[in-house]
């Protein structure tokens, strides 16, 4: 088993991914400084890709300082200073494009997404639970619709509608 999570998708190169995730698991804590790092075998059959894809991904991370090679343990995981605001940022696109798949789904507006945001970040504060509802927020109409809405597009992207 992997110590770091790693679901691949459609769409993008895998190496991309895998990089991705690791770099991930690092910034979050989910790996550490000196944990052992799987081989390029391991990476190659636990996750069904191709070996040169898994060296290629190993040999990255090594360059950029994410890993490091021991005599007799092999790779080691090496945590470099936090990157930049924008680099960090990067990872939550993958999250934010869902979400707002999701919010326009469900015909929900840019500003909704964002106070529901800014809800579960008062709850985790507060030591509620993220998932947990107010009564005024399982009402139907209780938000402030104006007459020209921002909807959220299925791309992602924001889109106005006047209402008649």
């Amino acid at each position: 088993m992997l110590p770091f999570t790693f679901i691949i998708e459609d769409g993008l190169p895998v190496s991309d991914q895998l990089e991705h995730a690791v770099r991930k698991a690092i910034f979050t804590g989910q790996l550490s400084d000196g944990d052992i790092f799987p081989s390029v075998r391991t990476l190659s059959q636990e996750l069904r890709i191709s070996p040169t894809t898994a060296h290629k991904v190993v040999a990255t991370l090594r360059e950029d300082g994410y890993l490091a090679s021991r005599p007799g343990i092999g790779m080691v995981v090496r945590t470099p200073n936090l990157p930049e605001r924008s680099e960090r940022l990067l990872y939550l696109q993958p999250l934010c494009r869902e979400l707002l798949r999701e919010a326009g789904d469900l015909h929900l507006e840019v500003e909704d997404v964002v106070e529901a945001l800014h809800r579960a970040a008062q709850q985790l504060g507060s030591g509620q639970r993220p998932d947990a509802t107010t009564q005024e927020a399982k009402q139907p109409g209780s938000g402030r619709r104006p007459d020209a809405t921002t909807h959220v597009a299925a791309a992602g992207a924001a889109t106005k509608e006047t209402k008649p």
